[in-house]
């Protein structure tokens, strides 16, 4: 038996950190072998490219090279974590994936979507999500948010219209794929939202194996 690939997508400030808890504490509550990472990241390697790209001392670098790096990073990804993860069995709850890359890059920078489906094709292969929770609130509610947090990395330092653009690509992607896309409004209360992930969970996953629990 394969696993399942799900993954959890959201502009700044729309609380994926404390959603993707909820996931995982849900799908533990299945009795699933659960693998939790994220992107860019999620191995040794990659998470020194993940270094590179937030590093607010690399404004110079440019789009093409921003991309690049994001799909370098995810080829070691797959290959040292969610492939073999996926084909033991396992079940992947990963934060962020392609979808963030035509949102941020695509979205964002302006690149032609074009050009990173074929990076995704060659990258990829057939890999895609079985699942995608959206978190989707106003740029400006979330800018705000996330000010409240650390010093901003290089993508937390863009100014609002790219933030509009990235929200735009992912609300679009969203509605093109509504068979895997779970839209999830993220500017309502931790517990509203809670609610609403695991909801889209169990009404995604109704055939999920193991013990049943609504618990939070």
């Amino acid at each position: 038996m394969r696993g399942r690939f799900i993954t959890l997508e959201g502009g700044e400030g729309a609380g994926k950190t404390t959603a993707l808890a909820h996931v995982e504490r849900w799908l533990r509550g299945q009795g699933l072998e659960l693998v939790v990472t994220r992107e860019p990241g999620g191995t040794p390697l990659a998470e020194r490219i993940r270094e590179l790209l937030l590093d607010r001392g690399n404004s110079a670098m440019v789009a093409d090279c921003e991309l690049l790096l994001m799909f370098a990073a995810r080829a070691q990804h797959l290959a040292e974590q969610i492939e073999p993860a996926l084909a033991r069995g396992a079940w992947v709850l990963c934060d962020r994936y392609t979808d963030a890359t035509y949102a941020y890059q695509g979205g964002g920078r302006g690149l032609d979507v074009a050009r990173i489906a074929v990076l995704e094709d060659w990258v990829q292969g057939g890999r895609r999500p079985d699942l995608t929770l959206l978190l989707d609130l106003p740029v400006e509610q979330g800018l705000a948010r996330a000010g409240q947090r650390s010093a901003a990395d290089r993508f937390e330092s863009e100014h609002q219209a790219f933030f509009e653009r990235v929200r735009a690509a992912y609300r679009a992607r969203a509605a093109a794929e509504p068979g895997r896309f779970r839209l999830i409004d993220a500017s309502r209360s931790e517990a509203e939202v809670a609610g609403a992930l695991i909801a889209a969970l169990a009404e995604a996953l109704g055939d999920t194996p193991g013990p049943r629990s609504g618990a939070l």
